[in-house]
């Protein structure tokens, strides 16, 4: 069975930094795209960053860029999103995805999700 598990979430202030992980089991996602997405209450699930699967190339939304960072670590199974710089806007439930590199961008298709971390930024 293929699991997304994220963690790493929590309350922070404004201007503070959170580090989420998202380990993933049941097959190895070594020569897929991962990726991470957001969802605020009341708003669409929206694009945060995207990582190829060697980890040479990252992508990201215009409103993290600079102060988020997408990683990864094959070995481990394992990608990460660092967020330095959290503003309040910031707060939203984090998913994870993996698949091809289109459908972690865009959210659609043939894609796995984890059931999401929350963070929560208050100013």
């Amino acid at each position: 069975q293929v699991q997304l598990v994220e963690s790493g979430g929590g309350s922070v202030q404004a201007g503070g930094s959170l580090r989420l992980s998202c380990a993933a089991s049941g097959r190895t996602f070594s020569t897929d795209a991962m990726g991470w997405f957001r969802q605020a209450p009341g708003k669409e699930r929206e694009f945060i960053a995207a990582i190829n699967w060697t980890g040479a190339n990252t992508l990201y939304a215009d409103s993290v860029k600079g102060r988020f960072t997408i990683s990864r670590d094959n070995a481990k199974n394992m990608v990460y999103l660092q967020m330095n710089s959290l503003k309040a806007e910031d707060t939203a439930v984090y998913y994870c995805n993996a698949g091809k590199l289109r459908p972690v961008v865009t959210g659609i298709g043939s894609i796995y999700w984890g059931q999401g971390t929350q963070v929560t930024v208050s100013s």
